[in-house]
């Protein structure tokens, strides 16, 4: 029988590369690794990893038992929880993974209405933009995704529970001074000789697919996935961006004022999880409270 720890095992060791590695992971001795591979490899009847000079190779078993394994390892953490609930335990784990404007505005909100209502539940946060979130998701690394896309991506999502928050429309943003700074709304051709300063990489293509609907290629002279820095750039006249006004909201732009563009360029925040998982009394009460605080 294929035991549960000898699955998070292989995936370390799968993910690092080696034993040693996967042994400081995992906080154990690499005899141990050793010793539950072995363990895993009888239960399966077969070869799952060839060494390879100092590193791990997984046999094509390994590579199929790999695979199933965060949604094993997840299965068996929603059981866990949901029997934990049952049983009147009250209490529970959240892992949250967000990107950074999300996690300045719609998460803090959410985690102290949570906190007030079930006091022994517990939340962990950590910051990564999409798809990177969304990976960790699918790893069992986290329990909930704080993501974002632009327009719809067919079969992006669709192994997991999609829970829509808001609509965040993003905004131009130039330096106090700029002739178009007191525009009642400013069309992105108007902008096409301008420097750009540009976000994270899925913000970065949004713009350049924008921009080259409007006829021009946008010459991005900064790129950064901090927000603040974008508007600090912006507000030392370095050049003109645009962002979502939930980064808007989370840092007061000094020397730089916001002005509405045309076409409108929207994203759709959502809140991901896994099937098992939304089923966890804890993970379903924190949807709910980061949807409350979406439509705040």
């Amino acid at each position: 029988m294929i035991e549960a720890r000898h699955l998070r095992v292989l995936r370390a060791v799968a993910t690092t590369g080696s034993f040693s590695a996967a042994a400081r992971e995992l906080g154990c001795t690499q005899p141990a690794v050793s010793q539950q591979m072995k363990a895993l490899e009888s239960s399966a009847g077969t070869t799952l990893l060839i060494r390879t000079g100092r590193e791990m190779r997984l046999t094509q078993a390994g590579e199929a038992l790999v695979r199933h394994a965060s949604g094993i390892l997840a299965g068996l953490t929603a059981a866990e929880e949901e029997v934990a609930a049952i049983a009147g335990l009250r209490a529970g784990r959240v892992r949250l993974v967000s990107f950074p404007s999300g996690s300045s505005t719609l998460v803090p909100g959410a985690l102290a209405a949570l906190r007030a209502e079930h006091p022994g539940t517990r939340v962990s946060l950590v910051e990564a933009e999409p798809p990177r979130s969304v990976d960790l998701l699918r790893d069992g690394d986290c329990d909930i995704a704080l993501a974002f896309r632009y327009g719809a991506s067919g079969g992006e999502w669709d192994d997991m529970v999609v829970r829509p928050l808001l609509t965040d429309r993003l905004i131009g943003l130039v330096p106090e001074g700029h002739r178009l700074a007191e525009a009642a709304e400013v069309s992105i051709g108007e902008l096409a000789d301008e420097s750009w300063i540009a976000g994270c990489p899925r913000c970065r293509r949004q713009l350049v697919e924008v921009c080259e609907a409007s006829g021009f290629t946008p010459r991005i002279d900064f790129a950064t996935d901090d927000y603040p820095a974008v508007m600090g750039l912006v507000g030392a006249g370095l050049g003109v961006a645009v962002l979502p006004e939930l980064a808007v909201e989370s840092v007061r732009p000094k020397g730089a004022r916001t002005v509405p563009v045309a076409p409108a360029i929207e994203r759709e925040i959502v809140a991901l999880t896994l099937p098992d998982l939304a089923r966890v009394p804890a993970v379903a009460a924190t949807l709910d409270q980061l949807s409350l605080a979406a439509a705040r």
